[in-house]
């Protein structure tokens, strides 16, 4: 079994506030469906509008956040996991400490005085979620806190790291400290392409950490602006992936894969200039009940197998089994076990 703490996430802890919305809502604070942006001036009203004029759902979250709790969900060992990102001194933060305490991740969270703790408006429109991330504190993680003795010690122990693309906007210096260690110990890193404007805004500082990615996570959207960003002139999602795994590596431990969802079509995996394509788990329309978190899920449940030295096969089975768990209800949230085999 994984022994403790063998899995370590770096990224932004959100407080998703998620509720269905409708189109008027999307266009009034212009929001393309299934999108996820951070939050702008002109996004700051909807928060409290959101709150006011529909039902809404407080479930704790950000990115690599719940990729971690569904690993820990999925490995049922106490304890097996690790989370590091900043939050608010407020009651936001205290739940979001007592939701990841409660999911049995062992949580280092840097506390900001200053900032509350960080929101994700999640609009969900038939089905598709549309994200809109406020940071505040979540932005306000220093790479100081992570050098101290108490929270290095999870760099350590651990010998996976999972890092959502979104923590390349906040602290670029702790993902390359992170990713340093990984290379030189022969532990294996991993991240996300997490959104559209990370490949394209932040492009320098993901550059940086590329050398270093063991296994690069993303869906379809993000692959194919990925690609033109990098001016390949290509749209199909396997050429990509390819190319992406065949990308200068820091370290010669490990090669890199490239595992690229696309909804209800298949998983592409890329290792050694080849594809493989895994089906997913198709769900019949009237079961879905919104796709937040889905793609955080594949990757919580692809990790859970993977810390476990299993073959690539059963960590995209168990991705699409925890995607499909989650993608029946609302948040990134799933029952008490799992039921994987």
């Amino acid at each position: 079994m994984a022994h403790e703490q063998i899995l370590l996430g770096m990224g932004n802890p959100l407080l998703d506030i998620s509720a269905v919305v409708d189109e008027e809502f999307l266009t009034k604070y212009d929001i393309k469906p299934n999108n996820a942006i951070l939050a702008e001036d002109k996004h700051l009203p909807m928060y409290d509008e959101m709150s006011s004029k529909y039902n809404v759902e407080y479930i704790a979250g950000g990115a690599t956040q719940n990729s971690i709790k569904v690993a820990q969900w999925m490995l049922q060992a106490p304890g097996a996991t690790s989370y590091i990102g900043s939050i608010g001194k407020d009651k936001y933060g205290e739940e979001m400490k007592k939701n990841c305490k409660h999911a049995g991740v062992n949580v280092q969270y840097y506390e900001d005085d200053k900032a509350p703790t960080g929101t994700c408006a999640v609009c969900v429109v038939g089905g598709e979620r549309s994200l809109v991330a406020n940071l505040s504190a979540a932005n306000c993680y220093k790479t100081e806190h992570l050098k101290q003795p108490e929270n290095w010690v999870l760099v350590e122990k651990a010998k996976y790291y999972y890092i959502a693309g979104f923590f390349l906007t906040v602290s670029p210096e702790s993902i390359q400290l992170v990713a340093e260690h990984a290379a030189a110990n022969n532990k294996v890193f991993t991240m996300n392409l997490s959104a559209p404007f990370i490949c394209e805004f932040f492009k320098d500082v993901q550059e940086k950490a590329l050398p270093y990615m063991d296994y690069v996570f993303g869906n379809e959207t993000e692959a194919r602006t990925f690609s033109r960003v990098h001016g390949w002139k290509t749209e199909n999602v396997e050429e990509i992936a390819i190319k992406i795994s065949q990308l200068p590596k820091a370290s010669g431990t490990h090669k890199r894969i490239t595992v690229i969802t696309q909804g209800a079509d298949p998983v592409v995996v890329a290792e050694d200039g080849k594809v493989k394509l895994f089906p997913v788990i198709l769900l019949p329309k009237e079961k879905l009940v919104d796709t937040n978190g889905a793609g955080d899920a594949f990757v919580g449940g692809f990790l859970s197998q993977l810390v476990q030295e299993k073959p690539i096969e059963n960590c995209v089975k168990a991705g699409c089994y925890a995607a499909n768990v989650v993608i029946q209800r609302s948040g990134c949230t799933y029952p008490e076990k799992p039921v994987f085999h």
